[in-house]
């Protein structure tokens, strides 16, 4: 019977492994770096995902982005903001789908200097 829980409780281990879902591995800026200038907004995660919606928040409020991927699922995701942003505090909120179908989001932060 011992052996019976000790089998059941690996392949659960097992299988809770196999089933974890994709992440970020980094992002472009980094999250809390200050830079000077952003050519482009980059999230690159350990499994395909499909960005469905991304936001770039500023200091004077949402920044409209231009998408260089599409909504196929990828493991690099770019967008474009305005060439122009302006010295302030910067946040990056992402949502999307992740390889194994389940939702996924995630914000990081940057700064811009003069």
């Amino acid at each position: 019977m011992r052996q019976i829980f000790l089998l059941a409780l690996t392949m659960a281990a097992i299988t809770t492994g196999a089933t974890a879902h994709s992440g970020v591995e980094n992002t472009t800026p980094a999250n809390e770096a200050t830079v000077e200038a952003v050519e482009a907004i980059e999230i690159r995660f350990d499994e395909p995902m499909r960005v469905a919606s991304i936001t770039l928040t500023g200091p004077d409020g949402d920044i409209e982005l231009e998408r260089e991927t599409g909504m196929d699922a990828v493991m690099e995701f770019r967008a474009l903001p305005p060439t122009d942003l302006p010295a302030g505090a910067y946040t990056v909120e992402w949502r999307g789908l992740s390889a194994d179908g389940h939702p996924m989001s995630g914000t990081f932060v940057f700064s811009v200097t003069d």
